[in-house]
């Protein structure tokens, strides 16, 4: 008979969300950078199996897409430029080339019209060849414009979240012991519903890395119009228990946080990742409370400015219950409403 404990894979290896053990050493970069992007490469596949230019065009930022797009424009309008050059000095006709700052200007610009089918009609193709480029270069043109409209599209209508997350991550006094607190909020106006978070830890254990899912006060809240508070109670159960903060740097340790939700205006589950290094955790400190007074029609707003704002925390703090403003996210805290003048 089996023994099912025998062929069971070690806790560890259930814990790794990916990563693995040899992954990530004392010398490596972070595992996860603050945007989200991940560190770890895949090398060795073919060239043409990992390029997927849709893929690609999709996922670059905006800047680089336009620079792509532009350049794409461009190398395309010089290539067709040299193919009417090449058909001889007749080629073209209408206005002189020198209004155009040469044979090369002419056919450039001539090329350009073509493309984007403008056609003012000062210049012309003249003769077979370069008339058949012209039909070439029409049916790239449609092609062209056709792929870069659905890209344009593709990309505005792709859900994202745009999570801002705290620059700082704290260990501040909670309910009388510690606690591993980040802040996060929507940077958008549109809203995220069923909002699900986890916090990976990751450090060095001797020549492996080890990793541990922490567990948290909430993992999950059903709205999110303001902030959100993630609190990882330090105690006995929790693997920071006892450590300091030379015990995070000694050991590399790194916090990767992944959040995931339901973006409302599309109905699509929507992920925003990042990660939290020593050197960006303060031991001793609580977030400053972000609340802004409450307005005369009753509404609550936040600074969002001050997301990663902390202050030093106060003895009392660690001796009793923190203030509900520095730990509990927005569906447990409203602020104190002002008098009514009326009463």
């Amino acid at each position: 008979m089996t023994n099912p404990t025998a062929t069971a894979p070690p806790q560890q290896e259930l814990q790794d969300l990916g990563f693995g053990s040899v992954v990530g050493g004392v010398n490596e970069k972070r595992l996860l950078n603050r945007d989200g992007s991940f560190n770890p490469r895949r090398e060795g596949m073919p060239f043409f199996a990992r390029l997927h230019p849709y893929h690609l065009l999709l996922t670059i930022s905006w800047r680089r897409f336009f620079v792509a797009v532009f350049s794409a424009y461009l190398v395309i309008n010089l290539l067709f430029a040299l193919a009417f050059l090449a058909c001889g000095p007749g080629a073209i006709g209408g206005q002189p080339a020198e209004m155009f700052g040469g044979r090369f200007g002419r056919a450039f610009f001539f090329s350009v019209e073509t493309i984007g089918t403008i056609g003012y009609g000062n210049i012309y193709p003249v003769g077979i060849a370069p008339n058949m480029i012209v039909t070439l270069e029409s049916i790239t043109g449609v092609l062209m414009i056709a792929l870069v409209t659905g890209l344009l599209f593709a990309r505005f209508s792709r859900p994202t979240a745009a999570v801002v997350f705290s620059t700082r991550a704290v260990v501040a006094p909670y309910r009388g012991k510690k606690g591993f607190m980040f802040r996060l909020t929507n940077a958008r106006t549109n809203q995220l519903i069923e909002l699900e978070a986890k916090v990976l830890f990751s450090r060095m254990e001797g020549q492996s890395r080890h990793y541990d899912q922490l567990e948290l006060e909430r993992k999950r809240v059903v709205f999110f119009p303001l902030s959100w508070t993630i609190v990882h109670p330090i105690d006995e159960k929790s693997p920071m228990w006892g450590m300091t903060d030379e015990d995070l740097a000694k050991r590399d340790a790194e916090f990767l946080v992944l959040l995931s939700g339901i973006d409302e205006t599309f109905s699509q589950l929507v992920h925003a990742r990042t990660s939290y290094k020593p050197r960006e955790i303060i031991y001793g400190h609580r977030f400053v409370n972000i609340y802004k007074p409450v307005r005369a029609d009753g509404t609550i707003a936040i600074d969002v400015r001050r997301l990663g704002d902390t202050e030093p925390a106060q003895e009392e703090d660690w001796t009793g219950t923190q203030s509900l403003h520095h730990t509990m996210h927005f569906s447990a805290y409203a602020p104190p409403r002002p008098p009514n003048p009326k009463k």
